[in-house]
């Protein structure tokens, strides 16, 4: 069995949700420790800033890991059509 074709838009839909939920993985930790460092703080205003960041952290990262996810496997299914048609794509064994 020979792959010599990828659905660029199916390919950067599941790429794209992976990296989403990376995004919030990552976030959930980075809000974590911007928690904990705000507690450790003396002063009101850095712990305001690291809740705010905390907050931001879960919610900006997933979308942003998640579009240029969602971009770069778009163009790396794109770059594989293109090539798989002069090399002849990818030899697997499927049993």
């Amino acid at each position: 069995m020979v792959i010599r074709r990828v659905g660029p838009l199916s390919c950067a839909r599941v790429v794209g949700t992976l990296y989403a939920a990376l995004g919030l993985i990552i976030g959930g930790i980075l809000s974590v420790i911007s928690v904990v460092g705000g507690m450790v703080a003396d002063e009101p205003q850095g712990a305001a800033f690291s809740a705010m960041f905390g907050v931001g952290a879960i919610i900006l990262l997933p979308v942003l890991y998640g579009g240029l996810g969602f971009v770069a496997a778009l163009v790396g299914a794109w770059l594989y059509n293109l090539i798989s048609g002069f090399v002849g794509g990818i030899e697997i064994d499927a049993q």
